[in-house]
């Protein structure tokens, strides 16, 4: 379809032997399709994410849109091992209790404040006074 394909990064005939499509509708030109943040070219050897109509690399989208742990702030990787509280997400290493410090395993009983996590034994009572009910208490 070359000549009849308009370029979704400069909005130009794409006149070109060549294109590149990046989902079912969206065609550029060989050289506008980089990377919106770092301005790395994107083409078959690199994997392509598109948000908002941008293209990105899969180190920007990543450290973009990625989801970051609660504690660190860093992203994920595709290997790490997470643990989740509420809407919060942790590496391992950084599931640890503000008040000691103390590493949170997998069935170890905590509270969430605001955003500090806290051991069983440094959490106390909720702050409403209501007695704790176990794994689930606020």
């Amino acid at each position: 379809r070359p000549g009849l394909a308009l370029c979704a990064g400069c909005g130009g005939r794409i006149q070109d032997p060549f294109l590149l499509r990046v989902s079912p509708d969206l065609e550029w030109h060989v050289a506008c399709l980089k990377c919106a943040e770092c301005g790395q070219p994107l083409d078959e050897t690199c994997t392509c994410f598109l948000r908002d109509g941008k293209a990105y690399c899969k180190r920007d989208y990543s450290r973009l849109f990625g989801i970051k742990c609660a504690q660190c702030r860093a992203a994920f990787s595709s290997s790490d091992l997470v643990m989740r509280a509420r809407d919060h997400v942790y590496h391992l290493e950084c599931f640890r209790c503000a008040a000691c410090g103390r590493q949170l395993l997998p069935g170890d009983q905590f509270c969430l404040r605001e955003r500090d996590l806290l051991c069983r034994a440094d959490h106390g009572p909720p702050p409403d006074g209501t007695a704790a009910r176990g794994p689930r208490s606020p």
